[in-house]
């Protein structure tokens, strides 16, 4: 399984394969053009309200990762997501692209996670 994770701020390369940006809300100061995505999986990004409530603190990070796994397993749109990102991961490498600074505490890392469990 080639799955990586990239701020979406970083230039695209070939390598990236299918790019998908995993946030609810469209990053600050990218155009569409620049972030070259495949897909904007906005729906499979953390409800408002939990990002809201996580914003961005390493400390609230374990509880985090836990709802927005039971978001995940609950979202309607799972199994198309699942089916669309094993279909792209036949044809090369899949990447998932966030917005945050932290690169260990965001949604792709907990996307990651659950994509590599689905999938396993």
């Amino acid at each position: 399984m080639d799955i990586q994770l990239k701020r979406v701020y970083e230039s695209p390369e070939e390598s990236d394969g299918y790019r998908i940006l995993t946030d609810r809300l469209w990053p600050r100061g990218i155009s569409r053009e620049k972030a070259a995505l495949d897909l904007w999986a906005k729906d499979m990004a953390p409800s408002s309200e939990l990002r809201k409530w996580f914003g961005h603190d390493p400390e609230k990070y374990e509880t985090f990762r836990e709802k927005y796994l039971q978001e995940l397993d609950h979202n309607p749109g799972k199994e198309d997501f699942l089916s669309l990102v094993k279909s792209h991961l036949k044809e090369g490498r899949v990447t998932l692209l966030y917005g945050a600074r932290d690169r260990e505490h965001n949604q792709a890392v907990v996307l990651h996670h659950f994509l590599e469990k689905a999938f396993s």
